[in-house]
């Protein structure tokens, strides 16, 4: 039997109510901290601007807290998980630890993963993830943030009407 035809693909499923007290996110934004200004920020500005809710890092974590439980629980309470992939994105630590929260999410069909290309090109992803260079993706050198902010609440606002 091939393999590839044994794959069922699935909508995301929502996250149970329970997650956070209640608390979920339609995106959960991975990125490098050097991407942080440039185009995570604005990125969830224009988002929430659009009517999407947003979870990224620095608006969740505060002193004490368990960084890896509080990404975890992110990546868990959110519909879609959008990755900012940039040089700085790929030898991070944490970064791999949340694309690899957000590849098992998108693969058991409970999120899907939207992927941005920030100062990358499709050959400078595939050299560093053959199989994230396989999905269509944005790219900050072609759309401005607010483009790629429209097309992503466009997505996931599409799915709930």
């Amino acid at each position: 039997m091939n393999p590839a035809r044994a794959v069922t693909l699935h909508e995301p499923r929502e996250p149970a109510g329970d997650v956070l007290g209640g608390q979920t996110w339609v995106v959960f934004v991975s990125h490098a901290s050097k991407d942080k200004e440039v185009a995570a920020r604005p990125l969830r500005d224009a988002l929430v601007g659009q009517g999407v809710s947003v979870w990224l890092d620095e608006a969740q974590m505060r002193i004490g807290h368990s960084l890896r439980r509080k990404i975890d629980e992110g990546i868990r309470a959110s519909r879609y998980g959008v990755v900012i992939l940039s040089d700085s994105f790929f030898v991070k630590g944490w970064t791999n630890h949340e694309l690899g929260g957000l590849v098992t999410r998108s693969v058991a069909g409970e999120q899907s993963l939207l992927p941005i290309w920030h100062d990358l090109d499709a050959d400078g992803v595939r050299r560093y993830s053959p199989t994230l260079a396989d999905r269509v993706a944005m790219s900050t050198r072609d759309y401005s943030v607010e483009e790629i902010a429209e097309a992503i609440a466009e997505v996931v606002q599409g799915e709930r009407n």
